[in-house]
């Protein structure tokens, strides 16, 4: 009989539950944990595909230096304890000379990273990282910027919600199964759902409402339904009296902005806005206009989010049932949380080197912006980094313009990568420490917080295949060769066990379903019980913060560049079977698919004597690409969009060489083009001819 193992997927960052059937040592099915009452069993595609990347024989399989120039492919394969002590020996040296300051790590962020952020802390670094300004920087400086909360802070109740608008966020392909499961129920008990993009992607497909925007106009529209909802009165009164402060300084910024002048912008009828306006105030508070997942998109994407934000609290659905609620922590239901292994380690006193938190005092210095370190290592200012550790994180892919970067990088003396895939950033590393795949790593526990909390953590389900280790095994034997006592010799009970001191919480408890919840009931908090952390305690139409920044809260509309004759704007997202680059050599899911296509609209592939399945080459700059055309009508005329995570260059990976196009080489000076009010590098304003191959 099979054992079953609960874990947690890692086919993407969202981390969803899974069970997963294990057979004399062998994998035989995964599926979503069927206790966890999101999941009911459902997986999508990638997580279905995970244990093709356990027997993959194409990721790294043992600890390797470079024996060769960087990016040359050349390796010497070492064993554990010669990586750990060269990567050891290496930063002490470079502490020695330029400081700890001088060490700079990334990730793609999620649910483990309290370890790192302690690996960090407790080097006497402050500059931890992870991707967000590719990807959620604008959103949270967003929410902080109306609700002086992160984005976390409120979640979405989609399973009750009534009208759910998508904007920046394709809930069907960009794959969160909890949330998809969320909105498919509300779907079912007869909600609505309208999407607002550039192209007709699956969530289109489903919606009540499909708007084709013209790139880049999406704060026009926006601002257009922020003066339908106060010029018609469908605003909640109630809700606006309490709760928005400088709500007179919104009406009369935005009286310009009518649907009329909108539809001239984005191509959306007037009336059309009128009569969604309509509707949302018809279902409120149950509204969630989602103020987007991956928004690194335009020079005004911050903008974009934060009218989604006032938008919703036009509606009253902050703190709604069915809106976005206020996330619960443990102690909102009695309980203690987690203790922190960052927590063990004083902050340090040296500001962060890409200055957020400090002269960029709007941004938030958790995370910090990643792409502004790279500048740094060129400058020396405020002070050299000269090592890099970049875990499971992949900047030359996710990064625009990666020979830029690399330039960047020559003034390292040290760059590791931690992964389980090759990826570019791996293959031009000087040291590669391979991490198990998540069916054969277990983890430390986190915590999910939301209208119910709880804890998790990912069980190995399998042994290793090769000479591979979980990610917190690589960082305490750092830790131990650099003389961290707190994080070294330690087996994975003792850092459970550190976790869970006070939570009344033991380790057996994790054995039945792999999750511990803190709760039985959602709890929701309504405005009442809650302050706002903001100068006023109340929803901030204009923030100080920003004012003091000469940022504006409310900025004026600018129109965005059109393409110049002959152009496009280059447009990227995701699918349901890839996650970026790091899935697309995967053996199952590369057979589903192999490639990237570019979508075309019709009118343009006609104009330059392109058929459907032609191949086609797309340049920008120098910088070329070879792909296969989607002729459609179900994309704007102005862009061509592909799927992110194609391209791929390194002869190790031989399903996913040649294969496609890569949006970001096509970025040229991508690096500089960011969007200053909320950090996200605005990575589709980029324009590149197309012409048959």
């Amino acid at each position: 009989m099979a054992e079953k193992v609960y874990s947690v997927c890692g086919m993407c960052t969202v981390r969803c539950p899974i069970e997963v059937e294990v057979d004399n040592g062998e994998v035989s099915f995964i599926k979503g944990n069927p206790h966890d009452p999101g999941m009911a069993g459902a997986l999508c595609p990638r997580g279905g595909a995970g244990y093709a990347l356990t027997l993959d024989d194409e990721r790294p399989q043992f600890p390797m230096i470079r024996d060769g120039e960087r990016g040359e492919g050349k390796w010497r394969r070492v064993s554990w304890d010669e990586a750990l002590d060269y990567v050891a020996d290496k930063l002490k040296g470079i502490i020695d000379e330029h400081g700890p300051e001088s060490v700079l790590w990334s990730d793609r962020g999620g649910p483990f990273r309290d370890l790192h952020m302690a690996f960090v802390r407790g080097l006497g670094s402050p500059n931890y990282c992870n991707h967000d300004s590719s990807c959620a920087r604008n959103v949270q400086h967003a929410a902080k910027s109306v609700m002086g909360m992160g984005r976390k802070d409120v979640s979405y109740d989609y399973k009750n919600c009534k009208h759910l608008v998508l904007q920046t966020r394709n809930i069907f392909e960009a794959i969160n199964v909890k949330e998809v499961n969320g909105v498919l129920d509300m779907k079912d008990k007869g909600g609505k759902l309208t999407v607002i993009d550039i192209r007709a992607n699956i969530s289109a497909s489903k919606a009540d409402n499909f708007f084709l925007i013209r790139p880049g106009t999406d704060y026009a529209f926006n601002l257009a339904m922020i003066h339908e909802l106060l010029a018609s009165n469908l605003y909640n009164k109630e809700f606006a009296a309490k709760h928005i402060h400088d709500l007179d300084k919104l009406r009369t910024f935005v009286k310009e902005y009518t649907p009329e002048w909108a539809e001239e912008e984005t191509g959306i009828k007037a009336s059309s806005i009128k009569a969604l306006a309509r509707e949302l105030a018809h279902a409120a508070p149950s509204v969630i206009w989602h103020p987007g997942w991956m928004v690194a998109r335009y020079s005004d994407s911050f903008y974009v989010s934060r009218t989604a934000y006032l938008i919703n609290a036009l509606l009253g659905s902050l703190g709604a049932k069915g809106g976005l609620p206020i996330t619960n922590k443990p102690g909102d239901f009695g309980r203690k949380g987690l203790k922190k292994f960052v927590d063990l380690y004083p902050k340090p006193d040296k500001p962060r080197a890409d200055g957020c938190g400090s002269t960029l005092k709007h941004i938030d210095g958790g995370p910090g912006l990643i792409h502004l370190n790279y500048d740094v290592m060129v400058s020396g200012d405020p002070y050299p980094i000269k090592a890099y550790i970049v875990h499971r994180h992949d900047p030359l892919m996710a990064l625009p313009d990666p020979e830029a970067i690399k330039e960047k990088w020559k003034n390292l003396d040290l760059l590791v990568a931690t992964t389980f895939s090759w990826s570019d950033t791996a293959w031009h590393a000087d040291v590669v420490l391979p991490m198990s795949p998540y069916l054969e790593r277990d983890s430390i526990i986190a915590c999910k917080n939301g209208i119910k909390s709880y804890f998790f953590y990912r069980d190995r389900a399998v042994k290793p295949r090769y000479e591979t280790r979980a990610d917190w095994e690589i960082i305490c034997g750092i830790a131990e060769r650099l003389g961290l006592e707190e994080l070294s010799g330690k087996s994975l009970e003792d850092l459970h066990e550190y976790q869970l001191k006070d939570t009344g919480v033991t380790r057996e408890d994790f054995k039945a379903t792999g999750e511990v919840w803190l709760t039985d009931k959602p709890k929701y908090r309504t405005m009442d019980e809650i302050s706002f952390k903001t100068p006023s305690g109340k929803i901030e139409v204009i923030n100080p913060v920003w004012e003091d920044m000469d940022l504006p809260s409310l900025k004026p509309y600018e129109s965005p560049e059109r393409p110049p004759e002959g152009r496009f704007r280059i447009t990227f997202g995701r699918c349901a079977l890839h996650t970026q680059g790091h899935t697309v050599n995967n053996p199952l899911l590369n057979e589903q698919m192999p490639e990237n296509k570019l979508w075309i609209h019709t009118s343009r592939a006609e104009e330059l004597g392109i058929g459907d399945g032609d191949y086609v080459s797309v340049n920008n700059e120098g910088a070329d690409g070879r792909i296969r055309a989607y002729v459609t009508d179900f994309v704007h005329p102005d862009c061509v969009f592909m799927v992110h995570g194609f391209g791929h260059k390194l002869p190790i990976e031989s399903r996913a060489y040649g294969k496609g196009a890569a949006d970001h080489e096509l970025m040229k000076g991508g690096l500089d083009k960011m969007d200053k009010a909320g950090g996200g590098l605005a990575l589709q304003e980029h324009f590149v001819t197309v012409a048959k191959a």
